[in-house]
């Protein structure tokens, strides 16, 4: 009698768990009626998981109902996380003009600064946009000088610090005061075999609270206007602090009608590095059609709490455009 109360127990569990993680993966899916439920939308991934798992842990107790209940809630999870690992995506033909992009949000409290400096060392990319800038680490990047000689940085004590390093001429940096609150982003222009490629680099405030929900919106409404007015290649990169699922990041990719480098590569999440089980993708790269995606992931651990997102680019044919 006390194995069947304990069973009964067990399965009580269970499915109030499996309960809680159905809810979570619905409610997620209107993600646009509020903010907590976009906060939550951010873990579809995990829900894929934890859904299968229960699925898996039912069928195996003979509880057939529950066991087919979340093999759908499965099935309806693993709709959005697929996509960006099985879309085909046309590769245009492209010339030789290509371009290495390392981002990486440096996390202002990050003493390690060596480990970024081996990593760039060692992937030598073209352009370097590093996000959560102190004093610190701009001193630290001097080392690189030769390399990247060319150079934009606002070091600040906040985590809204902001730099761009090119091996080759930058054209122009204009630094934006984003709404709400000031914090900078940079619109970075560059010749490539005669043409012209803008890179717009931006990090707004964790969307914590109704506040910083509402800030993080308004500075990527805002980047999305500055982003409008830009003709020719373009990108947007940078610690966007929302995931592909979120009702905002939507709007933004509809806005611009940039497309997401990791679409057909995966998910490559890269934040919270310390919670491996809870990482989801923020750092984004978001390309104009100029662009061919070659290779997109995440860079080695730095110290930070990100991990670098790496992307390597081709400018299409301009014939093909």
């Amino acid at each position: 009698m006390q194995l069947n109360v304990r069973r009964l127990s067990i399965i009580g569990l269970l499915k109030a768990a499996a309960t809680i993680t159905i809810a979570f993966s619905l409610l997620t899916l209107v993600d646009e009626q509020h903010r907590y439920l976009e906060l939550f939308s951010h873990f579809r991934l995990q829900y894929l998981v934890v859904s299968l798992l229960f699925a898996l842990i039912f069928f195996a107790m003979r509880s057939r109902p529950w066991a087919s209940l979340m093999l759908l809630i499965t099935a309806i999870n693993a709709v959005p996380v697929a996509m960006w690992y099985l879309a085909e995506t046309h590769q245009p033909d492209v010339d030789d003009g290509q371009i290495n992009l390392l981002h990486a949000n440096v996390y202002g409290g990050n003493s390690n600064t060596q480990a970024l400096i081996a990593l760039i060392r060692s992937d030598q990319p073209d352009v370097i946009i590093l996000q959560e800038v102190t004093k610190v680490w701009v001193a630290a990047m001097a080392e690189l000088k030769d390399s990247y000689p060319h150079r934009h940085a606002i070091a600040r004590n906040d985590n809204f610090g902001i730099a761009v390093y090119a091996r080759q001429p930058l054209l122009s940096v204009d630094v934006i005061d984003s709404p709400p609150y000031g914090f900078p982003s940079l619109v970075v222009r560059q010749s490539l075999h005669d043409r012209i490629v803008t890179y717009v680099t931006t990090h707004p405030i964790p969307p914590l609270g109704k506040e910083g929900f509402e800030a993080r919106n308004e500075q990527l409404a805002s980047i999305a206007e500055v982003l409008n007015l830009i003709g020719g290649p373009k990108l947007l990169i940078g610690d966007l602090n929302i995931t592909m699922w979120a009702h905002h990041y939507r709007q933004l990719v509809l806005s611009t009608g940039l497309r997401n480098s990791r679409y057909g590569v995966g998910i490559i999440p890269t934040w919270p590095k310390q919670l491996p089980f809870a990482m989801i993708p923020i750092d984004h790269c978001l390309v104009s059609s100029d662009f061919a995606v070659l290779d997109v992931r995440s860079g080695p651990d730095i110290g930070s709490d990100h991990l670098p997102l790496i992307v390597n680019l081709a400018l299409s044919d301009r014939a093909g455009n």
